[in-house]
């Protein structure tokens, strides 16, 4: 976490409109999170982002598991500590395992990654420096996907810089588990 405290506090239930209450839910369901009810202090812009956050996280192209990967990656590289806590959790749950976790710090030339594994974490180390893909690097990811999956891809991890960047300065900080 790079800050001990939030700069914008979220939300306590008794501060919350039927507006905020009704958009809170539906973005986090069950789990009131606090990157949601951060955001609900400006809920025009947490209606509108979480319909393109939703896409990313259940409706996308891209496999499961490439997914967390693209998202850790970015989480570790953006040093947002909520992100890759959040995204841990989410990682194991969809069958990561905790090596595999541990290893994503270590980026795409850690031994044990496949190909197509490799491809995505260097893609992502690409994106995260410099807001673009190589050529050897595009011509890996096409060997196994779709011109789709791809553009889900650039946007995954454009998405969760953008994330990164709000929780970081923000100071969203983790839920009591």
């Amino acid at each position: 976490m790079r800050l001990s405290k939030p700069r914008v506090a979220p939300l306590a239930a008794s501060e919350m409109d039927e507006e905020q209450r009704k958009i809170i839910n539906r973005a986090g369901g069950d789990r009131l999170l606090n990157i949601f009810l951060t955001l609900g202090r400006h809920p025009k812009l947490l209606k509108r982002w979480t319909v393109f956050a939703s896409y990313i996280l259940n409706k996308s192209t891209l496999p499961n598991r490439e997914r967390e990967l693209a998202i850790l990656r970015t989480g570790h590289l953006c040093r947002s500590g909520y992100e890759w806590t959040q995204h841990e959790w989410i990682g194991k749950k969809i069958g990561l395992t905790d090596e595999e976790i541990k290893r994503i710090k270590e980026g795409p030339e850690a031994p044990g990654w496949s190909a197509v594994e490799r491809a995505i974490l260097r893609a992502t180390d690409e994106l995260h420096a410099d807001s673009f893909i190589s050529d050897a690097t595009w011509s890996d990811l096409k060997k196994e996907y779709r011109d789709a999956q791809i553009m889900d891809m650039i946007f995954t991890v454009g998405n969760y810089i953008l994330v990164s960047m709000a929780l970081n300065t923000l100071g969203v900080q983790l839920e009591n588990r």
